[in-house]
């Protein structure tokens, strides 16, 4: 790839992407931003997982990129936009939750006033440099006293469920005496104050700001509990709360920094030449575009750069999935976290270790998750009246209930409490983008990169998928198919070995399907001479041999009917044709093709047996095409279209079968792929406009992950919905129990966290491969 900001910069498109636009903002996040802030989230005071140096590469020019340890979600996104809106002079914003990063781009001074707002919102920014680490003098940390930071809180949670045991034991036993009460008080302060002053400072900022989320239900009911003197149900209330929070924060992480995996592949030092000709080991991320890196055999490429020297193959699958290593020379691409394999090679770093193929790729999914899903607005938009709306039926029965039921007023206050414990949305609300990240993490770890959670859940609607025949369906590369001896006087093993030691000879990809199909001995090879437009030339043994094309043979008078006919059923099967030949005689005739892969024809079944309609959409002639399409089951194939021709066959395919998708790899593709209501692009051997036009990109080339990903979406559809369905039930039997039964609010926090962790754990299901 050449381009730096594939799978980073916005592409038009017939359909909405999750990419940034031209100052900042996230597309995939406007719509849902006036009701998220209703939902819930994480936020307790876990920071969460650490993450991986911050993506620079994208940070708008001007802006100043910082570090929020406690957002966790697009929920609290969306309060930081909230707090920023009365802010003169903040000019544009761009997150990164998978990072947990904020690009900020402010007039001259308002930069601390903006940061103060953040602040008494109830989030802490850290200030980041431009390697993506903190910013001398500030506060952030780095990874092992982050990771010490995160454990502290988690025994500091488990300190506070101990003093709420223990003042709920004293309640138990109904221990008399103010020494006791006193005791009893202050071990509910003890465990209020270690696991829930990050959900007060948070939830009085919201009900100051007139907004009712989750943090602003659990400081009031919490306050209502105490001052009405259930104290150690305030403690177990907020205990509980926290401690949820922080379990359902590692597992959202779990899922969404799964994808960072991929990072181990690219090493952390690089070999560059420095300005006296020596060679220095030096940190990649240190690195700049235009240095001069090298690496030996074994080693694997540490940045993207461009060969300038040496000769040899790499191993591709870490980044493409290709099963064959590539041979690279002067000139040609590497890529970072690829493995080299035969020689020293030396290469000019084209992009920073931010912004290689790699990190892009990683970058890409964290935009992708970040997104906003269909079914997770629709729940947005749902918890935004649900929550309200409980909140004015617990003031309702809290205040009325008195006046026409036999409840005392503290009866009715604590239901009300009971109330709004249950009301919290939690598990409703993270059923959602849970399932999703966990579906993007999965599909990322098998190859499948999908650009956001709408295309996610579109797959399963597709009922036909257009398919490019070059790279798509056949491997984009020539293979010998078959070898005919055409002398009968010849011998066939002797012919062929003479055919492999010329062909061995030769840099040209024809002449080297043919070395490599032939497993002959290879022999001494003299006179080696290039025949421009026609083949080669050599002396074996003293004998001189071509090995050349049709035009070649014609032109030395050696072309006969029977190979002419010989030659036309070959072409007409779009294959290319070598022959062998002495002064004398034509010898043997090699053919070579695009042969079609192994898992096309699978995919193509398994395409079926969902469904789905495959059809053929080619550039190629209509006789090549048809053959590519019967050998693998495809029927209706369409040859020798240009991509308008492309762009209108998808068109008529939507209105014929309803959602279509299309897949490919090349330039030609790009109008299709964006027509399509999902375009799959092959990555592996992709180009940058396919992928950036793509809502899909297959890295590996498989088009079984076409199938794969249709299997998926059904499956992330049907765990969203009952994630939906499980959340509103206990709520539901909660709500009557608070109301006409005998229900707790330490039985409500944990009903609400037992919804909470089952939606995850169900959510979290997706991220295991099906065999």
């Amino acid at each position: 790839m050449t381009n730096e900001n594939a799978l980073t910069r916005p592409v038009p498109h017939a359909h909405p992407h999750s990419h940034g636009d031209d100052h900042g903002h996230s597309h995939s996040h406007s719509h849902s931003h006036d009701h998220a802030e209703d939902a819930c989230c994480g936020g307790g005071s876990h920071g969460g997982a650490i993450p991986f140096a911050a993506n620079t590469a994208d940070v708008p020019k001007g802006a100043l990129l910082f570090r929020i340890p406690t957002m966790d979600c697009a929920v609290e996104e969306s309060e930081i936009r909230r707090a920023l809106e009365p802010v003169a002079g903040v000019k544009a914003l761009r997150f990164r939750l998978g990072e947990r990063t904020m690009a900020i781009t402010t007039e001259d001074g308002a930069l601390p006033e903006a940061l103060a707002a953040i602040r008494k919102a109830g989030f802490k920014p850290q200030p980041l440099n431009a390697a993506g680490g903190p910013a001398s003098g500030t506060q952030a940390t780095p990874a092992p006293a982050q990771i010490a930071g995160m454990n502290m809180g988690l025994v500091r949670l488990i300190a506070a469920l101990v003093l709420a045991v223990a003042a709920e034991s004293i309640s138990f036993m109904a221990l008399d005496g103010m020494g006791f009460k006193a005791v009893e008080i202050a071990l509910a302060l003890g465990a209020i104050g270690l696991a829930g002053l990050d959900t007060y400072k948070k939830g009085f900022a919201a009900l100051v700001r007139g907004r009712l989320n989750i943090n602003a239900l659990m400081a009031v009911a919490v306050t209502g509990a105490f001052i009405i003197g259930q104290w150690p149900e305030a403690a177990m209330v907020m205990a509980l709360y926290a401690i949820a929070e922080l379990i359902e924060a590692r597992a959202v992480d779990r899922a969404r920094n799964a994808i960072q995996s991929l990072l181990a592949l690219a090493p952390e030092q690089a070999e560059v030449k420095q300005a006296d000709g020596s060679w220095q080991t030096v940190m990649a991320n240190t690195v700049a575009p235009g240095a001069v890196a090298r690496i030996r055999p074994g080693e694997r490429v540490p940045l993207d750069g461009v060969v300038t020297e040496g000769t040899s193959a790499i191993d591709q699958a870490p980044v493409t999935g290709e099963s064959i290593p590539v041979d690279k020379t002067v000139g040609d691409p590497v890529f970072a976290g690829t493995i080299n394999q035969t020689a020293a090679l030396e290469f000019r770093v084209t992009a920073v270790a931010s912004n290689t193929t790699l990190a892009r790729i990683i970058h890409a999914v964290e935009e992708a998750q970040g997104s906003r899903a269909p079914t997770q607005r629709f729940v947005d938009r749902f918890a935004a009246i649900y929550t309200p709306t409980v909140f004015v039926l617990a003031l309702a029965v809290a205040v009325l209930t008195p006046l026409f039921m036999d409840w005392t007023w503290m009866q009715s206050v604590y239901k009300a409490l009971v109330l709004l414990v249950i009301a919290c949305p939690c598990a409703l609300v993270i059923s959602t983008p849970v399932t999703v990240v966990s579906a993007l993490a999965s599909a990322a770890r098998r190859g499948i990169l999908i650009k956001g959670g709408t295309y996610l859940e579109e797959a399963r609607k597709l009922k036909a998928i257009a398919l490019d025949k070059t790279g798509t369906i056949t491997e984009g590369k020539p293979k010998l198919v078959e070898s005919v001896l055409v002398d009968a006087s010849g011998n066939e093993a002797v012919v062929f070995a003479v055919a492999a030691s010329i062909a061995g000879r030769s840099d040209h990809p024809v002449s080297k399907a043919i070395a490599e199909g032939l497993k002959s001995q290879r022999q001494e090879v003299a006179d080696f001479t290039a025949l421009p437009g026609r083949g080669v030339g050599a002396t074996l043994a003293g004998q001189a041999y071509v090995l050349g094309n049709h035009r070649l043979i014609e032109e030395r008078r050696l072309c006969s009917p029977a190979l002419e006919a010989e030659l036309k059923r070959h072409e007409e099967a779009g294959r290319t044709v070598t022959l062998l030949a002495s002064d004398e005689a034509v010898l043997a005739l090699f053919a070579v093709a695009d042969t079609i892969k192994e898992s096309s024809q699978a995919a193509v079944a398994e395409l079926r047996a969902l469904g789905v309609t495959p059809v053929m959409l080619t550039g190629d002639n209509t006789a090549t095409a048809k053959t590519i399409g019967a050998h693998a089951g495809i029927d209706d194939v369409r040859g020798n279209l240009l991509p308008e021709e492309k762009l209108d066959a998808i068109k008529a395919m939507q209105q014929r079968y309803g959602a279509a998708a299309m897949t490919g790899d090349g330039i030609n593709d790009a109008p299709a792929l964006a027509q399509a209501d999902i375009g799959f692009a092959m990555g592996g051997a992709g180009t940058d406009t396919a992928m950036e036009a793509a809502d899909v990109v297959i890295m590996n080339d498989d088009l079984r992950r076409i199938p794969e990903t249709i299997r998926l979406s059904r499956r992330a559809h049907s765990v969203l919905w009952q994630n939906i369905t499980l959340a509103l039930g206990i709520k539901a039997v909660f709500f009557v129990l608070a109301v006409f039964g005998s229900a707790t609010m330490w039985m409500a926090v944990f009903a609400d966290m037992g919804a909470s962790l089952l939606v995850v754990a169900n959510g979290l299901r997706l991220m295991r491969v099906p065999k």
